[in-house]
């Protein structure tokens, strides 16, 4: 069992990333990472040969500001330095922000294409599916997007087939239905709460609700597209269900904190798709570790930047060897005022993959 608090965690990330002095940040949570095959094409040789005295310049975009793609961004900063990479004197990165509007991508990428960038990294999936219309004027790569091929990004996990790759955080519903199951094994109704505007969203939650109904439960949805609408459908789910879900979803993670207060207040557990949701109020998952994510998307860049071939680099799926990140704050809550029995099984306590989250110490 791993303890780690998250807001000492973060901080520490950042300021190495802000001084890229080339350590790298405490990872005692960090999963193992599997590629959707075996691939011949590994990021992990070529990266951690000596960079080039070359200067590259990399456009690097991220949807919205929340923990989650902050800690990609922040860990590919860092990567970058210790590969060699150093901003300022062989690296040059055009970080944009777009404040959560999609209106925003399309600018942000035709800056990029107008500067002639070597190459676009696009974290998020609706930032990816801007980045793609650009593919022709630099290799694109995404981190962060669920379900690559529903995306339409690429033709397979194997073979993207264009000039585009990348990582994905692909959620493994099948194992977080169980995980409810064995934590709230009382559970018969389950609520969806997400943005059905975010294609990743839309891709994993029919994929959750088709594998929680073969577990026998009854599976509901509300939906929202901003802060406002997210919350009414929060208040609505959870009065109404024994356990709440939402996934990776971009909206759902900009309020996260107000949304896991409401299902707290309704003792309610509330599951999500990232380590991150569980740091900001969330119940648990199983997940990887975003900083992880990072770290690999950046091996990725510069090995395409050195000439790899996005159009057989096989996208990297982290789906293996997981941890269970569980709130110990909300745990304490629902286990003195939840609507349903709440335990941690033996062989979830006992795990080298459970991770208890707390926010500070």
């Amino acid at each position: 069992m791993k303890t780690m608090n998250y807001f000492r965690k973060s901080l520490a990330l950042m300021a190495a990333a802000a001084l890229f002095a080339g350590c790298s940040s405490s990872s005692s949570a960090s999963s193992s990472a599997s590629t959707s095959t075996s691939s011949a094409a590994s990021s992990t040789a070529s990266s951690t040969s000596a960079a080039t005295t070359e200067v590259y310049s990399i456009g690097l975009a991220q949807l919205v500001d929340h923990p989650s793609l902050n800690t990609i961004r922040d860990a590919m900063f860092d990567e970058f330095s210790q590969e060699g990479y150093i901003e300022g004197e062989n690296l040059k990165i055009d970080y944009q922000n777009a404040a959560g509007k999609t209106s925003n991508l399309d600018s942000i990428m035709t800056g990029y294409a107008n500067d002639g960038v070597d190459a676009i990294v696009a974290i998020a999936t609706p930032t990816a599916m801007s980045a793609q219309n650009y593919a022709d004027k630099a290799p694109v790569i995404f981190s962060a997007v669920s379900d690559p091929v529903a995306a339409g990004l690429v033709e397979s996990l194997d073979a993207p087939g264009g000039n585009i790759t990348g990582t994905s955080d692909e959620i493994q519903v099948e194992q977080i239905v169980d995980l409810m199951l064995q934590l709230t094994p009382d559970i018969k109704t389950v609520g969806m709460l997400y943005n059905p505007g975010e294609a990743n969203s839309v891709a994993t939650t029919s994929r959750f609700k088709e594998y929680a109904e073969s577990k026998g439960l009854t599976v509901t949805e509300k939906n929202g597209t901003d802060n406002t609408t997210m919350q009414q459908a929060a208040v609505e789910l959870a009065n109404s269900v024994d356990a709440m879900f939402s996934p990776n979803d971009n909206t759902v993670a900009t309020g996260m904190v107000s949304l896991a207060q409401v299902a707290k207040d309704a003792g309610v557990p509330y599951y999500v798709g990232a380590d991150s949701m569980v740091e900001t109020g969330g119940f648990a998952t199983v997940g990887i570790n975003y900083e992880d994510l990072g770290r690999e998307s950046a091996k990725m860049t510069i090995d395409i930047l050195n000439g790899a071939d996005p159009a057989t680099m096989p996208v990297k799926v982290f789906k293996e060897d997981l941890n269970v990140y569980i709130n110990e704050d909300v745990l304490k809550a629902l286990e003195e005022n939840g609507k349903t029995k709440v335990e941690v099984p033996a062989e979830i306590e006992n795990s080298e993959n459970l991770v208890k989250v707390t926010a500070t110490e």
